[in-house]
């Protein structure tokens, strides 16, 4: 996975999860704080609904790896040049599928609207597990926020 443009990087921070239910909720503050201090420290806009996404796309990846592995999960947040970047590892080599869509069906729609409101998703395997990376537009030019 290629970094965003190294040069542009404008703000970057990254966490540690056990993979604990709790996790999900405290990741989903996290990521609502880099996004608040985009807007602070770096004067950057991040238009609510973007914000909304990237919060939302964070609470689906980290349930996945609370849910489907049995260790610990590291995310990094990432800003440069007008996008944001998700990049999740946890310890599960098997790489998820998105399933068909099944109106009728109760839960497991996480990778599906992970991929609804991204405009990049990447994904490989790591010596130890996987790593998922995840890019939106702060212009929210993705599928779910035009």
């Amino acid at each position: 996975m290629e970094p965003l443009e190294s040069d542009a990087v404008e703000l970057k921070d990254s966490a540690g999860y056990e993979g604990r239910p709790e996790d999900i909720g405290a990741a989903r503050r996290f990521a609502a704080d880099f996004l608040a201090r985009a807007r602070t420290e770096r004067n950057i806009p991040v238009p609510g609904r973007v914000s909304g996404a990237v919060q939302l796309i964070v609470s689906e990846l980290v349930t996945n790896a609370c849910k489907f592995t049995s260790g610990p999960c590291l995310m990094d947040l990432e800003l440069a040049g007008g996008t944001i970047a998700v990049t999740l590892w946890d310890s599960e080599p098997v790489l998820p599928v998105a399933r068909a869509a099944e109106p009728g069906r109760v839960g497991q729609h996480g990778l599906e609207i992970v991929l609804a409101l991204c405009e990049r998703y990447e994904i490989r395997r790591e010596p130890v597990g996987k790593r998922v990376r995840v890019t939106v537009g702060l212009d929210g030019g993705a599928a779910g926020l035009g």
